[in-house]
């Protein structure tokens, strides 16, 4: 047995001082109270009937010291790109766990948009089994809702089981037949699995991609980096007229990729109720997005659609919650979906405090300095998710630190239906130990993760990781 004290609890319900004890991978109980010692443990009544009814003694016991730090459930990520197979270039498994250990991430949800896509169960439980040989981070790798996101085919996914393959996506983009979501919807609703859409228009998104291009021709030229980081009075060497087209041409793309999502977000949710399946809407960015969550669970709730087996989540991700994309130099960070509007950003922190988002999830995309330069779309998230939302949500607007740990732990568990999530009897060890009132400096070229690009470069955030237990024993960082 194992038993962590001088420690602080935070999860979706209890905030307090308290100690917790281990056995064999899961939390075999929470003791509320100050315990600065382990004689302050040994001599609790509570501690003590605790460690018999386990079948243990105290002289057997391991305790750790939690050295007053905040005691949450582990990390969930719903959302997160590593690369792998096949664009090691950018990411690989053990550059990614690390991150994920890093970052304070017990379990991950991985994106099928890899080389080749993984379209079958053996190819994503080949990438779950390589990375559970590494016993770090749990990973369930999605798969392609088309086959080869060739857009035409799902029959592949009749062989999935929901308890390997929770989520199934065509992440990355869309899928632009109808008919064809519909299908796939379908086959995911028959085996009770996850669609999570990357909802895009896709005649919209290809017409913005032209407005892109010339932006990105014209930021190379001018040495402006592709993830709205740089010295400003670096700008006064740019050409005035040509600043001005390289945000016009962005500004353009941004508002149709903005019509994009809305369209697709509302087409995806009213196929998926035709189909009777949960749906889950990845990175939300709009206000008129997220009212069409809204309006949808509201009709849930209200009983205004049949009992049909469907159901809606989405998620918000860390960059849109913290970063305006309209104004220097954050316009010029190029990510799908696009950095949106203060009146945008504004309302996804509303919708997570009032519940209407439901999760919290990285979209973590790391890529080689050279695609990022080129325009890439996508920043490193994982190491700095936690700080960036307990920066923003936390000190800035007010969320308490179990709201946070709902949004990032309680909500995705239930969501993926995994034993998570929570400090209390009989769930899975997976902890971290968080400083929520520690400042540090981001300096990407100290992550883990491959890569190097985030928005958040030179930012000062409040909340830093400091490590992290998996089923009970501790996760280490290479020397």
């Amino acid at each position: 047995m194992k038993i962590i004290y001088n420690a602080f609890l935070v999860d979706e319900n209890i905030c307090t001082a308290g100690a917790v004890f281990i056995k064999d991978k899961t939390i075999s109980g929470i003791v509320p109270g100050q315990f600065p010692s382990k004689i302050s443990v040994t001599s609790d009544s509570r501690a003590a009937a605790l460690v018999a009814e386990n079948g243990g003694r105290f002289e057997d016991v391991e305790f750790i010291d939690a050295e007053r730090l905040t005691v949450m459930p582990a990390f969930i990520d719903m959302h997160a790109h590593f690369r792998f197979p096949g664009q090691t270039q950018k990411e690989d498994l053990d550059s990614a766990l690390n991150a994920a250990i890093a970052g304070g991430f017990g379990t991950l949800v991985l994106m099928p948009n890899t080389s080749p896509v993984i379209s079958s169960r053996k190819a994503a439980l080949d990438v779950n089994e390589q990375a559970a040989a590494r016993i770090k981070s749990r990973v369930f790798q999605s798969v392609s809702i088309t086959d080869s996101f060739k857009g035409t085919d799902t029959s592949h996914l009749a062989e999935l089981n929901r308890n390997e393959i929770p989520v199934v996506t065509e992440d990355g983009h869309d899928v632009d037949d109808a008919a064809v979501m519909l299908e796939g919807m379908k086959r995911a609703a028959e085996k009770g699995i996850i669609v999570s859409c990357h909802s895009e228009d896709i005649p919209l998104s290809v017409k913005a991609k032209k407005f892109r291009t010339r932006a990105l021709e014209l930021m190379k030229e001018q040495h402006i980096p592709a993830w709205g980081v740089f010295d400003q009075a670096s700008l006064e060497n740019v050409p005035r007229d040509v600043l001005n087209e390289i945000k016009e041409n962005i500004t353009e793309a941004n508002s149709l990729l903005e019509l994009a999502e809305d369209i697709a977000t509302e087409r995806n949710i009213t196929i998926a109720q035709k189909a009777g399946v949960h749906v889950h809407i990845a990175h939300v960015s709009t206000v008129k997005s997220m009212k069409a969550v809204r309006l949808a669970k509201k009709a849930l709730s209200d009983g205004e659609l049949c009992d049909n087996g469907f159901k809606i989540s989405c998620e918000v991700t860390p960059h849109h919650l913290a970063l305006c994309g309209t104004e220097e130099p954050k316009i010029f960070a190029f990510v799908n979906p696009p950095l949106r509007s203060e009146r945008d950003r504004r309302y996804l922190i509303e919708a997570l405090r009032d519940g209407t988002a439901d999760v919290i999830s990285t979209d973590h995309a790391p890529h080689t300095a050279e695609d990022k330069a080129g325009g890439s779309p996508g920043f490193t998230g994982l190491e700095t998710a936690y700080a960036v939302c307990n920066s923003i949500l936390v000190e800035q607007e007010g969320f308490s630190k179990s709201r946070l740990s709902s949004l990032m732990s309680a909500n995705p568990a239930r969501l993926l239906q995994l034993n998570k999530g929570l400090l209390q009897k009989g769930m899975d060890a997976d902890i971290v130990f968080v400083n929520p009132e520690e400042k540090w400096i981001v300096k990407a070229a100290d992550f883990w993760s491959k890569g190097k690009a985030s928005p958040f470069e030179g930012q000062t955030l409040t909340g830093r990781v400091k490590k992290i237990f998996i089923g009970g024993e501790e996760k280490k960082l290479p020397e």
